[in-house]
Parts: structure tokens; sequence; C-alpha cells
């Protein structure tokens, strides 16, 4: 059994995305950021940098005391690894798919995280919002590029590359961006979110943080 410390935003999602693909059971402890908290006392236990999503495995491979990680793309690996699953066998493929995973953790997840911030200020500040918008723009061509002939980031099979990279191109209207300037990652887009998994983990929102 899992134990997921959850909020519904890009990186949260990425590890309910995971979770229902694999078909794990698991329980989720929501964390609502917006009243602080991620910075109770038995949450930094497990996710010093007060920050979700965050896991407790209460059955780790070496058979030992339950095993708590932070961090998303450190997670998503961790159960990939735990489970054979979601991530090439092969040298090649499996680097291709880190590779861009870590290019999300490295650059889209913190240049559209800062471009949604910017967007949401009262204030409007042009410099930022120019600069954030077409930084995002930059990372859409880049992804759009890669997919050019794929139907997954890493090739024909679906990893945690894709799972790390989805979230954050749901709210890509909010980031000023349209799917339509960039076709191949349009098509990649829309085949992840007809996944029955990908339905499952997104129901969550309405369980947990519905809409105002």
């Amino acid at each position: 059994m899992i134990d997921l410390y959850y909020w519904t935003t890009p990186n949260g999602h990425k590890i309910s995305l995971f979770l229902e693909e694999a078909g794990l059971p698991y329980t989720v402890h929501p964390v609502n950021i917006g009243k602080n908290e991620q910075f109770e006392p038995a949450f930094l236990k497990i996710a010093p940098n007060n920050r979700i999503p965050a896991i407790v495995d209460h059955a780790p491979v070496d058979g030992g005391e339950p095993l708590s990680l932070f961090e998303s793309g450190a997670i998503l690996l961790y159960l990939a690894e735990k489970i054979g699953q979601l991530l090439p066998t092969d040298l090649r493929g499996r680097q291709v798919a880190l590779q861009w995973l870590f290019w999300q953790m490295g650059g889209l997840g913190p240049m559209a995280g800062q471009n949604h911030h910017f967007k949401r200020l009262p204030e409007k500040i042009p410099y930022a919002l120019k600069r954030y918008t077409d930084e995002t723009a930059r990372l859409y061509g880049v992804l759009n590029k890669q997919l050019e002939g794929r139907q997954f980031v890493a090739g024909d099979e679906y990893s945690i590359a894709d799972i790390g990279i989805y979230p954050w191109i749901v709210s890509h209207e909010l980031q000023g961006q349209n799917l339509d300037d960039f076709p191949s990652l349009k098509v990649w887009f829309e085949r992840i979110k007809a996944r029955p998994a990908t339905m499952r983990a997104y129901a969550l929102v309405d369980k947990i943080n519905p809409p105002s």
C-alpha cells in the first residue's frame, strides 16, 4: 500500500497518474496547500522541503521499514523501478525517458509554474508575463519536435517521461499556449487525455478539491 500526500497541482497529478496506470493500491492524504498544511510538522517529516507530492511505501522491496520519498521525479523513478513498469528496460530507451523526465523537472515545470504565478497576479507585470510565456512556448516547441513521428516521448512505449510532462500541458490555455501551434504535441496530449488511468487520476479533483 502506498500513502500518497497529494494536492491537485501538476506535480500532484504526476503520482496519481502513475499509481492509476500501474494499478497500485494507494490511499490519498490531502495536503491543502491553500491552507498551508504543507508546513505541518507531521508532513515535514515525510517531505522536508514542504512541497507535495510525497509518498510512504509500506512495502518496499527490501522488506524493511516503510520508506518515504519526496520530489515528484524521484518518486516516479522509484515506483517505476519498484514494479518494473513505465520505464524502458533497454539502455538507450531508458536514458531517453530519464532525460525527458529531468527536462520536465528542470525546465518545463519551473518555467510553466512561473507562468502560472504571474498570470494569476492581480497586478500584471509585462516583462514577467512575456518572459515566461515565451519560454513556455519555446519548451513546447522542443517537446513538439521530440514527438514528431513518435507515439510517446521516449518512442512507442508510454513511460514516466510522459507522466511527468502531461500534467504541465493540461493548463496550456492559462500558460498562453495554443496546442494548434504544436501539432505533434497536440496529438500526444489527446492520446494521453483519453487513457482510462488519466481520467481516473483527474477524477480525484472533484473528490479532493472541487472547483468553486
